[in-house]
């Protein structure tokens, strides 16, 4: 099970653009698609860089610290596309943006 944790306000993420956030004391890589919300673990698999803080061009973010790049919309390496960062859920209520995190055993 899960449960959604307010994430940001939609004013915080514009489109075109990502952010780190802390959601429940997990780092989530939160981003803005065209009014479309992405959400991902926010530790890149290469060196644990903050993948939210990256550039986004063209539908991929760049981690800002060694330069991997991830599709927004899948999470998937662009350059491997069998590996990619974990997804969360994501809906919008009004104007808070909400992110599912995975209950805790």
């Amino acid at each position: 099970m899960s449960t959604y944790v307010e994430a940001a306000r939609l004013t915080d993420v514009p489109p075109g653009t990502g952010r780190n956030v802390d959601v429940d004391g997990r780092p989530v890589a939160l981003f803005n698609l065209d009014g479309t919300f992405y959400a991902y673990e926010g530790v890149c698999l290469h060196r644990g860089g903050p993948v939210g803080e990256g550039d986004v061009e063209d539908s991929v973010v760049t981690c800002p610290w060694h330069g991997w790049q991830y599709e927004v919309a899948t999470g998937r390496h662009t350059l491997d596309p069998t590996i990619g960062l974990r997804p969360y859920d994501v809906r919008v209520e009004g104007d808070a943006v909400l992110v599912a995190i995975p209950d805790q055993p």
